[in-house]
């Protein structure tokens, strides 16, 4: 029960750290979730109140910082809420699309399109699928970093504890 609880765990963890790109992977949630899996089939003990105090916050912040850095990008090179949201379905939509290079692609392209449809120039509409991609980018490292951390942390615990 003990190998096949370690191999959900780190199931759980690669695929969080690949949904730090990939949109359509759970992330985040991943890593948060392995830690139930190791508690539900092996044991909670390790985990105490700063355990899940300081875990639950880095999730809470890995989710809001996905959606600010990214609007930051998207608003640093002019764009409006229509170029945020064209992105943000870029991100998704786009390797679906374009599998080989869609989710680079997409976010541009859905903040571009976004920017047209309410009426912004070609130049301005650039702009903004290049500060999508730009948040879109610094969005990832943020949280590549972030649940890194998460997943030290938890080996940390298990093991110290």
């Amino acid at each position: 029960m003990t190998i096949i609880a370690w191999v959900l765990v780190i199931a759980l963890f690669v695929v969080g750290m690949l949904g730090a790109v990939y949109p359509v992977l759970p992330g985040v949630l991943a890593i948060f979730g392995a830690f139930f899996v190791y508690g539900l089939m092996i044991s909670f003990e390790p985990f105490g109140l700063w355990f899940w105090l300081i875990q639950s916050t880095i999730v809470a912040a890995v989710i809001i910082g996905d959606y600010v850095i990214s609007a930051l990008g998207v608003k640093k090179f002019g764009g409006s809420r229509a170029s945020a949201i064209g992105s943000t379905i870029g991100v998704i939509v786009g390797p679906f699309v374009i599998p080989a290079v869609g989710l680079i692609v997409g976010p541009f392209l859905g903040a571009m399109i976004g920017e047209l449809i309410i009426g912004a120039n070609f130049r301005q509409s650039v702009n903004s699928g290049l500060g999508a991609l730009l948040g879109f980018f610094s969005s990832v490292v943020v949280k590549v970093v972030l649940q890194i951390i998460m997943v030290i942390l938890f080996f940390i615990w298990v093991w110290v504890n």
